[in-house]
């Protein structure tokens, strides 16, 4: 249940659908992540992919050295336009992103970028041969078998690492991603992520130095192990990405509560049908996304689940069909919905299942700060 408190804020002149961001559970999250990773002696490097913001930068990040996390050059370039200089580009490089990587470079900021095959390696040495620069660089670790990188044994991985240690680019380290860990639903399943994963890195570096090739950066991090380490010696850095907003789906996996979710969608009644039991909202996937991402969860949020203007969470409602500009709310326990309770024209949060895919489908964050009433408009940063 929301305090009824975090809800007191002056939105009724705001056309909707719109993303309304609470400021201080926003804060409250980050600083939550923050001490738990800094505690266990590891780094927080924070993944600008969920905010997207120029104007939320200066709370995710300490100051302008502070490391970052994209997985868009087009993120990077405006990271780098505000003066950020310590970035990873965690997402496989191609060779047309290296111009604008090596742009980047000649302006004095750290950009890090990731690959995992042979043929990454050697179009990032020809292209420092080429243009006589040096481009730093990670290799991906495959901890759990979610998706890409090297397995930590695998004689590719020295292989890839001789190449770029010996050719024109910096080889820094290695990177990993605990994919896995969003199919967790208990504390002992991820802890068993998070140990597994820092495993894997661990053993990809001790395997790089034994071949006495240098592994300065160990790298790790999902939103749900990062709230899972035990022990992070060895470990040089913690990346996560929706530990600010939260959602849905972090809710069912168990590491956030449902009050910790700071981003929702603010959505109009606009219609009702007693016969089949819903109402309309002018929120469908336009405002929502299509983002289905609790449905293989104990818990199946349908669309979103929603709050009511005082708070109240409405445990027996949720969205259960999106149309491109509309939404349905249905019943999902069989009970009647009281109509006149949710009359036309009156306004509900909608809890995203996935925050990222929920921002991506807005241009601008209406945030609103509880202790001081105040209203910002923070921009997104769009493309790629």
């Amino acid at each position: 249940m929301f305090k009824n408190s975090e809800f007191k804020h002056n939105d009724e002149t705001l056309d909707t659908p719109f993303l309304f961001v609470d400021k201080q559970i926003f804060l409250r999250n980050l600083e939550r992540l923050r001490k738990e990773i800094e505690g266990l002696g590891a780094a927080l490097r924070p993944h600008f992919k969920t905010v997207k913001s120029l104007d939320a930068a200066p709370y995710l990040l300490l100051e302008k050295a502070s490391p970052i996390t994209v997985s868009t050059v087009k993120e990077a370039e405006a990271l780098a336009s505000e003066g950020y200089t310590n970035i990873i580009y965690a997402v496989g490089i191609s060779a047309e992103k290296l111009p604008r990587v090596h742009q980047l470079l000649s302006k004095g900021v750290e950009i890090r970028v990731l690959l995992d095959t042979v043929e990454q390696a050697q179009i990032l040495n020809q292209y420092g041969n080429d243009n006589h620069c040096t481009v730093p660089v990670l290799i991906e670790i495959d901890c759990d078998g979610h998706r890409g990188g090297i397995r930590p044994d695998s004689p590719l991985l020295i292989n890839i690492a001789q190449l770029l240690h010996h050719g024109s680019a910096d080889f820094q380290g290695v990177l990993t991603h605990a994919g896995e860990s969003y199919l967790c639903f208990d504390q002992a399943s991820l802890r068993a992520a998070a140990d597994n994963e820092v495993k894997a890195a661990l053993k990809a570096a001790n395997h790089l130095r034994c071949a006495d090739i240098p592994c300065e950066i160990v790298s790790i991090g999902s939103t749900p192990t990062a709230h899972s380490y035990q022990d992070l010696n060895g470990i040089t850095e913690v990346r996560a990405g929706v530990y600010g907003f939260f959602d849905l789906v972090m809710a069912g996996i168990g590491v956030c509560n449902i009050n910790d979710i700071a981003a929702s969608v603010v959505t109009t009644v606009i219609g009702h049908n007693k016969e089949k039991g819903w109402l309309f909202i002018d929120a469908g996937w336009m405002a929502l996304s299509s983002d289905r991402g609790t449905a293989n969860q104990p818990k199946d949020c349908g669309y979103g689940l929603l709050i009511d203007r005082s708070g109240k969470l409405l445990l027996h409602h949720q969205v259960i069909t999106v149309n491109q500009e509309h939404g349905i709310v249905g019943s999902v326990d069989g009970s009647s919905i009281d109509f006149d309770a949710y009359p036309v024209g009156c306004r509900l949060h909608v809890l995203p299942n996935h925050a990222c895919a929920t921002a991506s489908m807005h241009a601008h964050y209406h945030v609103f700060d509880t202790h001081d009433n105040s209203h910002e408009v923070w921009t997104r940063i769009l493309g790629w």
